[in-house]
């Protein structure tokens, strides 16, 4: 097994049908024990336990610093130390530029992107004393082609934030042992779509996808179970693509 014996923690994770949860119940099958964290500390709970014995839901409010300091700790306490960070967490709005309010701008900065940040502060300290770790962000598409689907202009430039910020992680913590990389999924079937995909929608977008099907979660996590691996133990700094070639740069 590919995780055989290491511990994680996935931001986001509890939606039924997320990517987060899609990469715990790989990490696990994988021989990982995993902490849940989402802001509904009921639904974390609930997916944990779903999980099996040894993994544990977590409430964190990525936002919100002191409720990642307090999620981290709780954290290792269960698990004892950690040794991935999936950083997943993420929201996303579909507007024009033009309609994007201040508080709508803040919102979606501050979970995909300050929330990165924050959540990597509670627990690098951990990681860098143990001279281990690797950190995986979620990225989209959308930073890369200058907007999505269901994202407006401010997810684009937050999920481009997301790109550099792994990137300086990557290079200043890379000499205390620990791996930061970035994931770029295209358009993968969740709920975070909010049932908006109508069939023309669908049809015009895998015109443009070589592979010729929409992702889904379990494509995403197996990347991050790759970058949370020793597979990828020469590889930081990078940002991987999951879209099935509607992107090809």
């Amino acid at each position: 097994m590919l995780l055989e014996g290491k511990t994680a923690a996935i931001s986001g994770a509890a939606s039924t049908r997320g990517i987060g949860l899609a990469t715990a119940r790989r990490f696990v099958a994988e021989g990982a024990r995993v902490a849940i964290l989402d802001i509904d500390g009921k639904a974390a709970a609930d997916a944990a336990a779903g999980l099996g014995a040894g993994n544990v839901g977590v409430v964190c409010d990525v936002t919100d610093r002191a409720s990642c300091d307090r999620a981290a700790e709780a954290v290792l306490t269960a698990l004892g130390r950690l040794d991935v960070l999936v950083n997943n967490a993420g929201v996303t709005q579909p507007v024009k530029l033009l309609d994007i309010s201040e508080a709508d701008w803040d919102r979606i900065q501050d979970v995909n992107l300050k929330g990165v940040l924050f959540l990597s502060q509670a627990f690098l300290p951990h990681m860098r004393s143990r001279k281990s770790g690797s950190i995986a962000c979620m990225s989209s598409v959308s930073a890369q082609r200058g907007g999505g689907i269901f994202g407006g202009p401010h997810y684009s430039a937050a999920k481009a934030g997301v790109l550099g910020l792994a990137k300086a992680m990557a290079r200043e913590f890379g000499p205390d042992g620990i791996r930061v990389n970035a994931v770029t999924p295209g358009l993968i079937l969740t709920d975070i779509t909010g049932g908006l995909l109508t069939e023309e929608m669908r049809k015009r977008i895998l015109d443009g996808i070589p592979l010729g099907r929409l992702g889904v979660a379990e494509d995403v996590a197996g990347i991050f179970t790759f970058l949370a691996s020793d597979l990828s133990a020469y590889v930081t700094g990078a940002t991987i693509d999951v879209n099935g070639g509607m992107l090809i740069h």
